[in-house]
């Protein structure tokens, strides 16, 4: 019988190190090692192209309204119309990917992934109605950023290198716990 290699998949970033370099520089909250990273990141569009992770892309479309906003330069309604786009682009490609023949209400995809329903709300502000305050713009970037972080960067990391929250440490005390229990049983 012949061996059948692994397949291979070719991605954008040289190795994991650069990836998770990355995902530290976008998080860390230093602008200029940000902007480091969000260099990486455009390199890497420049190499995969439309085969980018969308939540790559939301994060580093987030992460350079946040590196813009602390440089001072913008002017409130120009951070508004930033981080707006940045907001509008998430919600629209990680709910697009949900929706199927029918037209499924953005409220309800949002609360399937856990995204809240807020950030949706803000969304059709930003879309249809008058812009909100630029403090709603920071939150709802805030947020977003800290969802992506858990969904899709601790997740591609294996939480390595991520403090753990209280829901997490919660979570681990009961699996102690239960470990406890579990050797109780074997006793």
């Amino acid at each position: 019988r012949k061996r059948l290699k692994p397949l291979r998949t070719v991605v954008a970033w040289r190795g994991r190190a650069e990836w998770d370099q990355v995902m530290v520089g976008l998080y860390c909250g230093d602008s200029r090692l940000q902007q480091d990273a969000l260099d990486r990141v455009s390199a890497w569009k420049s190499r995969y192209g439309p085969k980018m992770p969308l939540a790559v892309d939301s994060t580093a479309e987030l992460i350079r309204c946040k590196v813009l906003d602390s440089t001072g330069r913008l002017k409130s309604h120009e951070l508004i119309l930033s981080y707006g786009l940045a907001l509008v682009r998430f919600v629209n490609l990680i709910t697009e990917r949900k929706q199927k023949m029918v037209s499924i209400p953005l409220r309800q995809l949002a609360r399937e992934v856990d995204i809240p329903v807020w950030v949706v709300d803000l969304r059709h502000e930003l879309t249809h109605g008058k812009l909100p305050r630029l403090a709603l713009c920071r939150k709802g970037c805030d947020v977003v950023l800290e969802w992506l972080r858990k969904m899709y960067w601790n997740r591609q990391l294996g939480n390595n290198l991520c403090e753990e929250d209280e829901d997490e440490e919660e979570e681990q005390e009961e699996v102690e716990a239960n470990a406890d229990l579990d050797g109780d049983a074997w006793e």
